[in-house]
């Protein structure tokens, strides 16, 4: 999609410092972090939201990239984050899943 920031990221239009990427997705440093550590983990491939997934395989792979990204940046324990829709605090649509680590995380998250 040629106006989706996220794809311009996936495929390095704009140059931004990977900090776990592999053949469908890439992981990035959040630029608005809500935790000590903030990574978006997306897939190269354009996806608007989840409600818009329909590949289970790429979808098990984000989990997998999720933890491999998690490992790679040294968390042992992480809260994942999936907004689909505006109402839900989806703000960029180019699915996303949100790493979020570095303190403790409270329940309920909002």
């Amino acid at each position: 999609m040629d106006s989706c920031i996220f794809c311009k990221i996936a495929s390095g239009e704009i140059a931004t410092s990977f900090v776990y990427e592999d053949d469908l997705t890439v992981a990035f440093k959040d630029l608005q972090p809500q935790a000590p550590i903030h990574v978006l983990l997306i897939p190269r491939r354009h996806i608007a939201s989840l409600n818009e997934a329909n590949d289970p395989q790429l979808q098990g792979h984000l989990l997998l990239a999720a933890r491999r990204a998690a490992e790679k940046i040294g968390l042992k324990q992480y809260r994942l984050v999936i907004n689909t829709g505006p109402d839900a605090g989806q703000s960029v649509f180019h699915l996303h899943l949100h790493i979020l680590g570095g303190r403790q995380m409270n329940w309920p998250p909002g």
